[in-house]
């Protein structure tokens, strides 16, 4: 199988650019096996674009604009609607569960939620949202705070593998909070596991 060959253009230096309390780190690299299309992820504090070869500098440099700005804009908006309790539970559990380790981008409630009690996002402009389901709201603090852990631990691990229950075991009720959640399930004819 051949090698993906990824090479810098040596014209687009890495540079930042602010995004409200953060910086980010913009990349640009030439792509030989792209032909027609520009891709671009955001992963933590960094947009990765990757471009054709012969794309000419002045129209991938108008393109790179327009992914910043739509990144940002996207960005500016989930911070908006940043919940601050919610922000200083999930620095709470970072701190007290995974070291201060993790990072992420928003924390808030969510109405639209109706089978997922939370989500975490990896990956594009909304990399590092988190939401959780507002129906939880009134469920206990322990269980509230094991579905952020949940969530805050797919920052390190964004999948379901042994490795992230491992690292998620570290919040110190995760088998309490999941019985409350096997119980709840069952009682609306669920599959916990749906949930989560």
């Amino acid at each position: 199988m051949a090698k993906r060959v990824i090479k810098k253009r040596e014209s687009q230096p890495v540079r930042q650019v602010q995004d409200g309390p953060f910086t980010l780190t913009v990349e640009v690299l030439r792509d030989r096996r792209l032909t027609k299309s520009v891709r671009w992820t955001v992963s933590q504090h960094t947009i990765q674009v990757r471009a054709p070869e012969r794309l000419p500098a002045a129209e991938l440099d108008r393109m790179v604009e327009d992914i910043i700005a739509r990144v940002l804009k996207s960005r500016a908006s989930a911070r908006r609607r940043n919940d601050d309790d919610l922000e200083a539970r999930a620095r709470r559990i970072n701190r007290e569960c995974f070291n201060g380790e993790l990072k992420w981008h928003t924390i808030r409630w969510v109405d639209n939620m109706q089978r997922r009690l939370g989500s975490c996002t990896s990956g594009g402009a909304t990399d590092g949202d988190i939401r959780i389901s507002d129906r939880i709201k009134s469920w206990p603090d322990y269980v509230v705070d094991y579905i952020v852990a949940h969530e805050l631990a797919h920052r390190k691990h964004p999948n379901h593998s042994p490795a992230f229950w491992e690292y998620l075991d570290r919040y110190p009720y995760t088998e309490r909070a999941r019985g409350f959640i096997d119980g709840v399930s069952f009682a609306q004819g669920d599959d916990p596991d749906d949930l989560l």
